[in-house]
């Protein structure tokens, strides 16, 4: 998810309800494919089939909806809220690829 996570970033969710994702938000859900049950954080850029079409905010990362096609609402679990990159610095989710890191 660079630029917008990166490793090491410690992420603050909050659970919300399927029909609450919205067009930009950074979601946290199930792997749709794997068993093992790996949660993804990846951001919602579209309503699809009954799901959510999620991406890596990364283009050359393709572990995502362009893989694995739309992800089901029901296992879209939170919206991500704050990014903890450093123990001084706490900053919200941005909303799109452009804005300014705050």
């Amino acid at each position: 998810m660079a630029p917008t996570l990166r490793d090491g970033d410690f992420v603050l969710a909050r659970r919300i309800a399927p029909g609450r994702v919205r067009t930009g938000d950074v979601v946290l859900a199930r792997h749709p494919v794997r068993a093992d049950d790996l949660l993804i954080v990846k951001r919602a850029v579209r309503r699809a089939d009954g799901g959510w079409w999620l991406v890596s905010d990364n283009e050359f990362v393709t572990s995502d909806s362009r893989e694995f096609g739309a992800v089901p609402d029901r296992l879209v679990l939170a919206r991500a809220v704050l990014r903890l990159r450093d123990p001084l610095k706490i900053a919200r989710i941005p909303k799109a690829h452009g804005d300014a890191e705050r």
